[in-house]
């Protein structure tokens, strides 16, 4: 399967299935030296984890971090860094009533069409599985970035309709939604409940922001840094739409209120997201991501079998209400590699320079 490869300098491959031995990645162009160890890898595959809020699924997987090369008395050394996940609680049982159904809302009938087999078990390659590979490479990346002084966050600013007015930062490590709004946490509870016994399930919106990117990163045309960003996140099963800075609000605004004055202490606002012309211009990146309800629900729907003949389906099993807020670390990694595959090319332009 093709598409498994993102990056340019900071490369990675990612690799398994929902319901195979494990799932994994090879990191190829991280530089040497970057202190890395299993429990820096861990510390971001903890907040993926299930069982984490009143959203996540019932499955309980351990997800620990096995680094299989690249990496020699806690720094790594240049070469490829392999890291590996085992599944551990795998139960493909439950999917067996669905192995010749598409179920509305998943990959099922579109790897088919491209591939003419599927795997059925919890979706295969299309799970949300695949992202703890993501997220391990994200941790790697976020160890690089570091050494830069580069931070990025990710926080839930809407579920289920329920809107963040706060953003205070400092407490999204104190709630089980990652929310910077604790009124928002209370009715987000409420909200989960509610839609768990109707059987159904809700999205929301994560906001991602990178503190401390210097300015010059990105390239400007094809590889613009916020065309990057964008292809990245999009890459996330669950996201179906992506924004910058003011985002979709810029189309209602004038110029003079969408444009970002500048000072000589710097930008009096950020409306641009911290990206100009596709490259970044130091100020905070912010980007905002639209998360899709968790398709497999327990009301009924209408499908239809492998043969083509019509039938219904209610998706019964250990499934997420929503993808959120699982799904914001992995939104966080995405951001992390981008960044790091950047950083690496601006400093190559550099290089050649001197």
């Amino acid at each position: 399967m093709s598409g498994n490869t993102f990056g340019k300098l900071f490369r990675i491959t990612t690799w398994g299935e929902s319901h195979g031995q494990g799932v994994g990645v090879v990191i190829d162009g991280c530089p040497p030296k970057i202190p890395l160890n299993a429990e820096v890898i861990q510390s971001m595959l903890d907040r993926r984890r299930p069982g984490g809020s009143p959203a996540s699924t019932s499955r309980r997987e351990p997800d620990r971090a096995v680094i299989m090369s690249g990496v020699f008395e806690e720094m790594t050394t240049g070469t490829p860094i392999a890291i590996m996940v085992e599944n551990k609680d795998a139960d493909s049982k439950a999917y067996e009533p669905y192995a010749d159904l598409f179920r509305p809302g998943h990959g099922d009938i579109t790897y088919l069409a491209k591939y003419g087999v599927r795997d059925w078990r919890g979706g295969g390659r299309a799970s949300a599985r695949e992202t703890v590979a993501r997220v391990a490479a994200g941790a790697v990346a976020k160890a690089l970035l570091e050494s830069e002084k580069i931070e990025i966050i990710a926080y839930t600013v809407e579920l289920g309709g329920i809107k963040a007015i706060k953003r205070d930062l400092n407490i999204i490590g104190n709630n089980v939604f990652c929310c910077p709004d604790m009124d928002a946490v209370a009715k987000m509870k409420k909200r989960v409940a509610s839609v768990r016994k109707q059987g159904d399930s809700i999205g929301g919106i994560v906001e991602i922001m990178a503190r401390g990117v210097p300015r010059g990163l990105g390239e400007p045309v094809f590889d613009k840094l916020d065309a990057d960003l964008a292809k990245a996140l999009m890459s996330i099963g669950a996201v179906k739409g992506v924004e910058i800075g003011s985002g979709f609000e810029a189309s209602v605004l004038l110029g003079s209120e969408n444009n970002d004055p500048i000072t000589p202490q710097g930008f009096d606002s950020n409306n641009a997201g911290g990206i100009l012309a596709g490259i970044s211009s130091g100020d905070d990146i912010v980007v905002r991501v639209a998360v899709k309800p968790i398709p497999s629900i327990e009301i009924e729907q209408n499908t239809i079998d492998v043969a083509g003949n019509p039938r219904t389906v209610s998706v019964k099993g250990r499934h997420d209400i929503a993808a959120i807020p699982r799904i914001n670390v992995v939104c966080e990694a995405m951001v992390n590699l981008v960044l790091a595959d950047h950083l690496l090319r601006q400093r190559a332009i550099q290089h050649s320079e001197t």
